[in-house]
């Protein structure tokens, strides 16, 4: 659903707000309040705002958040920015 598609949906629920249910009015609600949330400055495809919006719930973190992992990965990965290093000293998860 794209911004004007949900814009519409509140208009039209605030026009009839008395034959409207709760439950659709959480819905809309929800979505209008993600849409802010993770609204950014970088407009993207429907395609690719649905792919990124599933990558984002899969990873748990916010739209933008998910476009920074995803750039830094690139950058890192094509040589762009150095890889993190990691100390020997430090800390690291499962085994050797």
């Amino acid at each position: 659903m794209t911004t004007n598609d949900t814009a519409v949906s509140l208009e039209d629920a605030a026009d009839r707000i008395a034959d409207i249910s709760r439950a659709d009015l959480q819905i809309m609600l929800r979505r209008a309040a993600l849409r802010l949330r993770n609204g950014g400055d970088i407009s993207m495809d429907d395609d690719v705002e649905e792919a990124l919006r599933d990558l984002a719930g899969e990873f748990g973190m916010t739209r933008n958040d998910t476009i920074r992992f995803i750039v830094r990965e690139w950058m890192e990965k094509n040589t762009y920015l150095p890889l993190h290093s990691l100390d020997e000293d430090g800390d690291v998860d499962g085994n050797a």
